[in-house]
């Protein structure tokens, strides 16, 4: 975390290399994160493209008494969106496998590649992006409350419904209470 203030505070100062160098820390999850809610390998590039230029434009607003990550994640989030909505809505393919590893899903029996490219594609964008943030990037609920700036309590709503979306889609029952 010292190390990654350092790299800020050279940043706001118009460090190139620091910039670099952050870039290089966060690309491979950003990529992976817009890909989760995109699932676009070109539209993620573009979103992390333009994040890291609202980044370096944006640094001098970065309050450095605060935490680095979930206000990058909230500048990639709010890309992401922006760009959703400026691409029209088409049917988009996605590589199962890659999704899997970016969920990090744990099951006791084989998952099916094909059934979790279907669920993927049926649940809402709001309950993706959770999915997306707590299992690849292992954010706490409070910690995506503040990305997506969202009650804490709807946040945890949107997870569970999302993993109840998910069970029910790929033939798991609901929980029954």
């Amino acid at each position: 975390m010292d190390r990654e203030n350092k790299l800020i505070k050279k940043v706001k100062k118009g460090d190139q290399r620091a910039f670099k160098k952050l870039y290089d820390i966060y690309a491979d999850y950003s990529y992976r994160t817009a890909y989760g809610i995109t699932r676009n390998q070109a539209d993620s590039a573009d979103i992390v493209q333009e994040t890291f230029i609202k980044l370096y434009r944006n640094i001098h607003l970065f309050d450095m008494n605060r935490a680095f990550k979930p206000w990058f994640y909230r500048l990639l989030i709010n890309e992401a969106r922006r760009y959703i909505g400026k691409v029209s809505k088409q049917a988009i393919s996605i590589e199962s496998e890659e999704l899997l590893d970016y969920l990090h899903t744990t099951s006791d029996g084989e998952l099916n590649f094909d059934e979790l490219d279907i669920a993927m594609e049926q649940l809402e964008e709001n309950h993706r992006t959770v999915i997306i943030l707590k299992y690849l990037n292992d954010f706490t609920e409070k910690e995506i409350a503040e990305i997506l700036e969202l009650n804490l309590n709807t946040v945890k709503s949107r997870l569970f419904k999302a993993r109840r979306k998910l069970k029910m889609i790929m033939g798991g029952a609901a929980d029954e209470e």
